[in-house]
């Protein structure tokens, strides 16, 4: 083997190892990438979970709020809280008959 043929394998031996420290610094910053990721999703599902807890709050709340309009005599409510009434009274009927038995 002469001499320029162990110099040209030197220097692949150069490049591969450059190459190889490229691709260990590019896994690296992958890594933290995907951490940083993986974070904001956390972070994200915690965000859209409180926010559903809010929206069935208020929810219940413009449930609440359209009952109370219609016992004060709103007129857009008022069936609805008649069948919510009567559906109330048939439960009451039936625990009534149910304890009779």
């Amino acid at each position: 083997m002469k001499y320029s043929d162990m110099s040209e394998i030197g220097g692949i031996i150069d490049i591969l190892e450059g190459r190889i420290e490229k691709l260990f610094n590019r896994i690296q910053y992958l890594e933290k990438r995907s951490g940083a990721l993986q974070e904001e999703l956390n972070n994200s599902a915690m965000i859209i979970s409180r926010q559903s807890a809010e929206i069935e709050e208020v929810k219940l709340q413009c449930e609440t709020l359209k009952m109370t309009n219609s016992l004060l005599g709103s007129e857009e409510n008022k069936r609805d809280t008649k069948l919510k009434i009567n559906s109330l009274i048939r439960e009451i009927d039936h625990c009534i008959a149910q304890l009779s038995d």
